[in-house]
């Protein structure tokens, strides 16, 4: 209804100042606010700083466990005298397993084994034992890790890796650093302000766990393979003349868990530097312990399998306290104590995805975001005043509050701004004014029809409310689909547009509403502003100045459906077909490697760079100009493992110095196999997903045939637009992913509309043939399809143009996916409905007026 009681009102004109009062805060430094206050933050794209996606080796996990296990029931059954052979940790299975020599001790063997279980609490809230031990009939007894244990055993590595990164960081001096679990077995690092990661690298790569040992005097190191209970290790920093390899017996006398305290010092006889450490009660006792029975004897210092330093044992050591030299630095005794101080890792970490941003770039991006915001703004305000008039100033001043609520509601989340969430912002601004475009065509329709101006008005508004709901609804399908498995700044960017959906829907169908009834009320008008021009400059700027498409068109566009099907089918084969040959250009994301963009003091010689880099024989070098005659642009193939691209980025970014002197390194993309993979499916999942979604939801509201037809033509799209990127190089990414995704929910948005009016006209019009139901329908719905499109174009063409290279594919295919879209919903879709449809809608329309199924309200 066009009337608003006055708390209706008052709650509305509410959440508008809320929402203005949450925006604030961003205007101000964060030091300044109080504490309710809300923000939200850059990312790292826009602010400089480091993206790390750390794994935790979960096998080392496993394997720790099994060896404690073996190494236990070693000690035990040598007390209690039972001869065994074979004795083995088998981690590939999770076993440990041996065979007693006498069959009839089996069973003592193997409730020594259960007495090492750790008594872990399943899911089911009860005790269980983290192994299980089976006997056989030859004395074999296999104590197995069970899959509760294995879990336990994950969650605790992951959550213990999580809180000792979290501490080597802070030891670090980073602010601000966002430390977070993703998935099982990762962990995600930021570092705003950080344009180096690699001492955090090096830092967080380490273990960092120290135990103590006594050496085997009777094993000789440099056997082929150890004794029992005993392992080689090389000395951590080898010095010509001594010893570089030890005999290690594998019993941890006393572990580094029970340091409390450690720094780094210099040894007050000889000015070394060295590391003073401190234990606690259990530490103290156990170390005193040790030392007083061992007074003569080697006891070895060892940190990630490497022997620090092994020392005799001149005398017990009782205080808690002692000290390791080394051949230290002030550099590597320091970082030697945060480690110590911060814990050890209970398993190896490993840099399978690393990302930085210079904040010279950072800069860069958001002159480019806030460019093409403004930019889009500008053409879209203008476009919706000048196409509608009064209503269209309206709604663009909805469209101002729909930015605020936007902003608001990422202060209220405190959600982090990517670059690709400012592009959703802009897209915002075209998607947003589809609603309006919907109201304003049916109530122009509604005055043609000779409705007075209230009740035009009041069926504006109430009809266009089913298909404002269905078209947005297809969108905010695709949004989800994205956020579930996409990654990154592709998840912000899928927030920011479903949050602009929601938003925008309720300042359509509400806050315009509201002020269309206030000026109704002023100025009780015997027409509405929605046709031909007025006088003077307000009545020049109230009334549409112009119309895209005649009011009334009669264009036979099924004449030429089965040539649309044709065409539309050999485009989409050709597509698949390059696809596949010559193929899609691949980006970092969906392959793997590692992707620097650097800028060089003066105009760089790209044949130097090239030679210096291919000189490091870490396979094909891509090197290229990159946006100017000073920024260059390196790509090299996936390094083998995680560990081997750590390597490469680090080579190529001394080599780059070397070459050209002052060289920044702006950006550093190294992405590894396991990563690129899982990122590809993820791509296309969403993808599969979000079309099959489709076509549930417009089963549902509509018959069969228009969601076959629907879904038919979105699939035809999704190839054009993959043709459109193979045929112009644009490089295939999460982010063209995510352009993609909103083609599609902007085509099935299109599609939507122009069904709608059909399944109108089927119940308006029972004897009009099928062919020119369809193309009048598409005739009354053309200026809302091209003006929805044409405001998308605005939006989206400021991104191609001002938004930097980063958004510069993302935005060509959206550009591209819009013309597509705007076309198949005449040329695909409408006949697919008409030749599926002949026959079959007819009969179903006569089932409904006899008292059969009701189809939903109708909308424009």
């Amino acid at each position: 209804m066009m009337f608003f009681s006055r708390w209706k009102t008052l709650a509305i004109l509410a959440v508008l100042l809320v929402s203005t009062l949450l925006c604030v805060p961003n205007f101000f430094p964060r030091a300044e606010l109080p504490g309710w206050a809300r923000q939200f933050s850059l990312g790292l794209d826009l602010r400089g700083g480091s993206y790390l996606l750390l794994e935790v080796d979960l096998n080392a996990v496993v394997r720790e466990r099994l060896e404690s296990l073996a190494d236990a029931a070693r000690t035990r059954l040598r007390q209690q005298n039972i001869g065994y052979v074979n004795l083995a940790a088998d981690p590939a299975n999770r076993r440990v397993s041996f065979r007693v020599r006498e069959a009839g001790q089996a069973a003592a063997a193997a409730g020594l084994m259960r007495e090492q279980a750790n008594q872990i609490t399943a899911s089911t809230g009860t005790s269980v034992p983290d192994i299980e031990v089976a006997t056989a009939e030859d004395g074999t007894v296999t104590a197995t890790l069970t899959e509760a244990g294995l879990r336990a055993k994950a969650t605790g590595a992951v959550e213990q890796s999580i809180e000792i990164v979290r501490r080597r960081i802070d030891e670090t001096g980073v602010s601000e650093a966002l430390i977070a679990r993703q998935g099982q077995s990762r962990i995600l690092v930021q570092l705003p302000g950080v344009e180096d990661p690699g001492r955090i690298k090096e830092l967080l790569g380490k273990t960092a766990r120290m135990t103590f040992h006594l050496l085997d005097e009777s094993a000789n190191p440099l056997s082929p393979t150890p004794p029992p209970g005993v392992m080689f290790l090389a000395a951590e920093r080898p010095v010509p003349g001594q010893q570089d390899r030890f005999a290690v017996r594998r019993r941890v006398e006393v572990d580094g868990a029970n340091l409390t305290d450690a720094r780094a010092g210099q040894d007050s006889r000889n000015g070394e530097w060295v590391v003073n450490f401190t234990f606690d009660s259990v530490g103290t006792r156990r170390f005193a312990e040790v030392t007083r029975q061992n007074v003569g004897r080697p006891f070895a210092i060892v940190l990630d399998d490497k022997v620090i330093t092994a020392p005799n044992i001149r005398e017990p050591i009782t205080g808690g306290r002692g000290q390791i030299s080394g051949s230290f630095t002030a550099r590597t005794a320091n970082e030697l104590a945060v480690l110590l101080r911060a814990g050890a890792l209970p398993a190896p970490l490993t840099v399978v995805e690393e990302r930085t941003v210079g904040p010279e770039l950072g800069a860069d991006a958001i002159r480019a975001g806030v460019l093409a915001l403004a930019a889009g703004a500008l053409f879209v305000f203008l476009y919706m005043g000048l196409a509608y008039g009064l209503f269209g100033w309206l709604a663009d001043i909805a469209l101002l509050f729909n930015i605020v609520m936007m902003i608001a509601a990422l202060s209220l989340m405190e959600a982090t701004l990517t670059l690709p969430g400012i592009a959703g912002i802009v897209l915002t601004l075209g998607t947003a004014l589809d609603a309006n475009i919907l109201i304003n065509e049916r109530i122009r329709e509604e005055v043609k029809n000779g409705r007075p101006a209230l009740s035009a008005l009041e069926a504006g508004f109430t009809k266009a409310s089913g298909t404002i709901m269905d078209s947005n609804l297809t969108n905010l399908i695709a949004m989800g689909c994205l956020y579930a498995f996409g990654s990154g700044p592709v998840k912000g960017f899928a927030v920011t547009v479903a949050i602009g959906t929601v938003v925008q829907m309720w300042t359509a169908t509400t806050l315009v509403r509201l002020m269309v009834s206030w000026w109704y009320r002023a100025k009780r008008p015997n027409e509405l502003p929605v046709m031909g021009r007025g006088r003077g400059l307000l009545g020049w700027l109230g009334r549409p100045m112009f119309r895209l498409v005649p009011d009334v068109t009669k264009i036979p566009f099924m004449r030429g459906a089965r040539m649309g099907l044709m065409v539309s089918a050999l485009l989409s084969t050709a597509s698949l077909i390059g696809a596949f040959y010559p193929g899609l250009e691949k980006g970092i994301d969906f392959k793997g490697g590692i992707v620097m963009e650097v800028r060089t003091p003066e105009a760089a010689d790209l044949a130097q760079i090239r030679s210096a880099v291919s000189g490091l024989n870490l396979g094909d070098v891509g090197v290229q100009e990159f946006g100017s005659a000073d920024t260059v642009l390196v790509k090299l193939p996936v390094q083998g493992d995680e560990a081997g691209t750590q390597r490469a980025v680090n080579a190529v970014r001394g080599t780059l110095e070397q070459v050209a002197p002052g060289t920044r390194l702006l950006r550093v993309e190294a992405v590894g196999n396991r990563v690129s993979d899982e990122l590809f499916m993820g791509g296309m999942i969403a993808l599969g997903i979000s079309l099959l979604a489709m076509l549930v939801y417009i089963w549902f509201r509509f018959e069969w045939q228009f969601a076959i037809a629907a879904i038919i033509t979105l699939v035809l799209d999704t190839t054009k637009t993959v043709g459109f990127m193979v045929l112009f190089g644009v490089e295939f990414n999460l982010t063209t992913v995510a352009a993609i995704l909103t083609v599609v929910g902007f085509s099935a948005n299109d599609k939507v509309v122009v069904f709608d009016r059909m399944r109108e006209n089927l119940r308006k019009y029972k004897q009009m043939p099928l062919r020119q139901l369809v193309d009048q329908s598409i005739n009354e719905t053309l200026n809302r399809s091209l003006g929805t499109s044409m405001t998308l174009l605005l939006s989206a063409l400021p991104l191609a143009i001002f938004g930097g290279d980063t958004l510069a594919g993302f935005a060509w295919v959206m550009l591209f996916g819009i013309v597509v879209s705007a076309s198949s919903s005449v040329f695909i879709a409408a006949p697919i409905v008409l030749y599926s449809g002949e026959g079959r809608l007819r009969r179903g329309e006569v089932g409904q007026a006899a008292g059969g199924k009701v189809g939903a309200p109708a909308g424009v």
